[in-house]
């Protein structure tokens, strides 16, 4: 490609309104050599606008019979993308609402055009006046979930003005999502491929109080922290057998007449449930929450190193505070485990199952 104006850019769009066509015509006075519009199933009564689109000089329009969601549609584009244009160094995608002016698109192309290696965000300021509390509210909330589930400092979470460099094109084809989860799962993907992430600061522009967008604040972000959810439910069900087991196993040894070598039972109980729900803990991450593909042994050792200094933390936190505050064992060691959950999962997330263990 000559330069970063025939980077191609692409457009999904579904139940447009004028404001596809404006943006199309400011983008082609602006220069941009080539778009990409995904007719996501809108239906016959806006085939006049998609037409319209089709004919003008370097568009092409691509369409689904049926609304299959903005995650469907960027992919049908890569697609395209990544065939016709072969030597292509990425895309920039844009939402088809007017949010984004040709003057932040054509600063994205460049950054890409720059940084061939890096995914570029043009990212809004929500700290800015008039800004539709939906919007704030998504996105903020999003912001925060990142920054401690995934470890990713992203300013922007959900924006759709992203400069996508060829190499991670292919990538995201196999990333799961279809709908506006997938925008999100793209930057976990980063994460996992190491990729840097650069920020174009860009005008926050909401019209009609963004009334034509479609991503739901409730639904739809109920569906980008499902995504989490698996992370949750393996460690908290983990920490369930783990407390259950830890319980039995105080009732059994505390019966016991002496155990040898004078370990305080805790110990001992810690010790034995901490064994068997890691074990539990380890599978469901490798094969559920991580998807893992690396080797099991290796993933294996780095797991099971933190489990032990987990346990050994768990056990000797809930000795010293029970011998101090007396009382339950299982009521000490609830808050100690709280505690140490939030701290294992930094640990897992930055170490354990860090890129080379994840796909």
């Amino acid at each position: 490609m000559s330069s970063y104006y025939s980077i191609p850019v692409i457009i999904p769009a579904y139940e447009p309104d004028e404001k596809l066509s404006i943006l199309l015509r400011s983008l082609k006075e602006a220069g941009i050599e080539n778009i990409v519009v995904v007719d996501d199933g809108s239906g016959s009564e806006y085939a006049a606008l998609f037409e319209a689109a089709a004919a003008l000089e370097g568009c092409t329009v691509l369409t689904h019979s049926v609304n299959l969601g903005k995650g469907r549609a960027l992919k049908t584009a890569f697609n395209y993308c990544l065939l016709k244009y072969p030597k292509l160094c990425g895309c920039v995608t844009a939402d088809s609402d007017g949010q984004h002016t040709p003057k932040d698109i054509l600063a994205c192309m460049k950054k890409l055009w720059e940084n061939p290696q890096a995914l570029v965000l043009g990212c809004r300021n929500f700290d800015a006046p008039d800004i539709p509390a939906r919007s704030v509210f998504g996105n903020k909330c999003t912001r925060k979930v990142f920054g401690y589930l995934i470890g990713l400092s992203v300013s922007d979470t959900q924006t759709g003005l992203r400069a996508i460099p060829s190499f991670f094109m292919k990538a995201l084809m196999n990333v799961n999502g279809e709908r506006f989860e997938y925008e999100t799962n793209m930057l976990i993907e980063t994460k996992n491929m190491d990729i840097p992430i650069l920020e174009v600061p860009v005008e926050t522009i909401y019209l009609e109080e963004n009334k034509t967008s479609h991503f739901n604040p409730i639904k739809d972000s109920v569906r980008i922290y499902m995504i989490f959810g698996k992370f949750l439910f393996s460690s908290l069900s983990s920490s369930v057998v783990d407390l259950i087991l830890f319980g039995l196993f105080c009732n059994v040894l505390r019966a016991v007449d002496g155990i040898p070598g004078g370990v305080p039972y805790i110990i001992v109980a810690t010790v034995l449930a901490r064994v068997i729900s890691a074990v539990y803990n380890f599978w469901l991450n490798y094969k559920v929450v991580f998807r893992s593909s690396a080797n099991v042994a290796v993933t294996a050792v780095k797991y099971f190193a933190l489990a032990v200094c987990q346990m050994l933390c768990s056990a000797f936190l809930v000795n010293a505070v029970y011998g101090l505050l007396g009382g339950s064992e299982v009521a000490v060691k609830i808050p100690v485990d709280v505690f140490l959950f939030f701290a294992s999962f930094v640990v897992q997330r930055e170490f354990v199952y860090r890129k080379n263990n994840m796909r």
